[in-house]
């Protein structure tokens, strides 16, 4: 019998490593963040509560919260985020859970490949539009995109017509949206308004090419099984609901990559009879029989 507190502390012991939380494994600079996402494939900027995904934050300064002070040295990786926005070292937009991640250029097609997104960028969002799945303000945003091309937030709310008071959340909205289908990305910072501080957004296909050419070899099963496993190597072990929950996707579909994962003998499939749950295991490290 499998004794589950041991997986569960082995499962710590593991992220540990991978999570980058021992002190001799956190990041220093730029390189090593590159080079963390490159192994982990994608993570969060911030540690996101009840999402279990490595993170830039924890992998710099170990397990900790964020503090609610400015001066934290572990703010640094504020300024690495900003300053490679235009580097195209990796890929970062509002995507998993509409939160702040960071994907590898090795595993973005494969998060492109999920998205409603269909090669056609000029055109595509025509078609949500039309079959109501975008709204106006949405579509205002991602027009004047890309008629106007890079422009910061203060400009861009002009050009969407949504700088009112009233209009703030249905644009900042729209700018989470079109981050999580992976039509817009950020590019840049701008020295303007009041603080000095405005996120500069393009059209993510237009920035990043090569990565719509990639998806369109890619099936959706392919990019899910690709997607999970990459995951399971840096978690260990999750559980299999609040992992299709993580992405989006539905239990069928995540339980399907899962299956093949375990036919090739990647990960095993441990259903816990106690808490009628279905946990998703990384092989390599939980060798189960």
């Amino acid at each position: 019998m499998i004794d589950f507190q041991i997986l569960q502390d082995r499962t710590l012991d593991y992220r540990a490593e991978t999570y980058h939380l021992a002190r001799r494994l956190w990041l220093q600079n730029e390189k090593d963040a590159i080079r963390f996402v490159e192994e982990r494939g994608f993570v969060f900027f911030w540690p996101i509560k009840n999402a279990e995904l490595p993170s830039l934050w924890n992998a710099t300064v170990g397990d900790r919260p964020l503090p609610n002070t400015h001066d934290d040295p572990g703010h640094i990786t504020w300024r690495w985020k900003d300053d490679l926005l235009d580097k195209h070292v990796w890929y970062y937009a509002k995507l998993i859970r509409k939160k702040s991640t960071i994907v590898s250029l090795t595993l973005a097609p494969h998060f492109y490949a999920l998205t409603p997104n269909y090669g056609d960028f000029e055109n595509d969002y025509l078609v949500q539009y039309k079959n109501g799945l975008m709204s106006r303000e949405t579509k205002n945003v991602y027009e004047a995109l890309l008629h106007n091309g890079p422009t910061h937030t203060i400009d861009l709310r002009k050009a969407a017509h949504l700088s009112s008071t009233e209009n703030k959340y249905r644009f900042d909205k729209a700018l989470t949206d079109l981050q999580a289908e992976m039509k817009i990305v950020p590019v840049g910072i701008a020295n303007v308004g009041r603080w000095g501080y405005a996120m500069i957004y393009d059209i993510a296909a237009r920035c990043y090419p090569e990565i719509v050419e990639a998806a369109r070899f890619l099936s959706e099963e392919k990019a899910q099984q690709t997607i999970l496993l990459a995951y399971l190597r840096s978690v260990g072990m999750a559980e299999s609901n609040r992992t299709a929950s993580l992405f989006g996707w539905k239990s069928d579909f995540l339980m399907r990559a899962a299956q093949y994962l375990a036919g090739q003998d990647h990960i095993t499939i441990f259903p816990d009879l106690q808490d009628s749950k279905t946990y998703l295991l990384y092989k390599s490290i939980f060798p189960l029989q």
